[in-house]
């Protein structure tokens, strides 16, 4: 009848509807599923974290630098591959981003089981990584034009560059765990409770520029200029 409106479905009839995927989601070709780079992802995961757990089980520092090597090595691998042979994918980008975060936390378990005295320091490390940045990380998905944290200056250059620039991801990712080791090494553990504070600064300054994006309070400073480039 005209001028009667729909009844809103019950819950029953919500929980058997069936959900529709965005268009950027849906018909994942199976090549691209199982793509050189998200392979390379796998093996490079399973190797660090296989020798992450040797190196918690042995408390040898050799087994503790081979895993992170194996992380570090085939994180670079793995993005420069896609990228190389054009086989960027949504899925790419987060499987990258939930094997950086298993890789990482067991490693730091290892390092931290090895090596006692920087709990406190990586502590801070880990919470910001794995709740901070992995909310910053995941952000590229609000925005169809980005394939992944690499392409965040097509959203926001500030935020890019503090984050997923090479100089972002090196002080991000491995300016910690050199900062322990020099610490350790010389009795010099305000080092890595500098820089693993700092980054937690650099994390929630980001991470609420982001917010006031999405709020509207600010508008995003798209743009290039890469440091050092991806």
């Amino acid at each position: 009848m005209v001028g009667t409106t729909r009844p809103e479905p019950s819950p029953d009839e919500q929980a058997t509807t069936p959900l529709v995927l965005k268009p950027e989601l849906a018909h994942v070709p199976l090549n691209l599923v199982l793509a050189a780079p998200n392979l390379i992802t796998v093996v490079r995961t399973i190797i660090a974290m296989v020798v992450a757990a040797w190196a918690f089980h042995s408390g040898t520092w050799q087994w503790l630098v081979v895993g992170y090597v194996v992380y570090w090595a085939g994180d670079s691998l793995d993005g420069e591959w896609a990228r190389w042979r054009k086989q960027e994918s949504l899925l790419g980008a987060v499987f990258d981003i939930v094997c950086d975060r298993a890789s990482t936390l067991l490693l730091a378990g290892a390092f931290i089981a090895t090596y006692p005295e920087v709990v406190g320091p990586l502590t801070v490390y880990l919470i910001q990584f794995a709740v901070l940045d992995t909310m910053l990380s995941l952000a590229f998905l609000l925005w169809p034009s980005t394939l992944s944290p690499n392409y965040f200056y097509k959203v926001d250059r500030p935020i890019y560059l503090w984050n997923w620039s090479r100089a972002g991801k090196a002080v991000n990712t491995a300016g910690v765990i050199i900062t322990l080791i020099v610490g350790y090494r010389w009795d010099l553990m305000v080092i890595p409770y500098t820089i693993a504070g700092l980054i937690v600064i650099l994390k929630i300054v980001s991470l609420v520029r982001l917010i006031r994006i999405l709020t509207g309070a600010i508008q995003p400073a798209p743009g290039g200029g890469k440091i050092f480039q991806r």
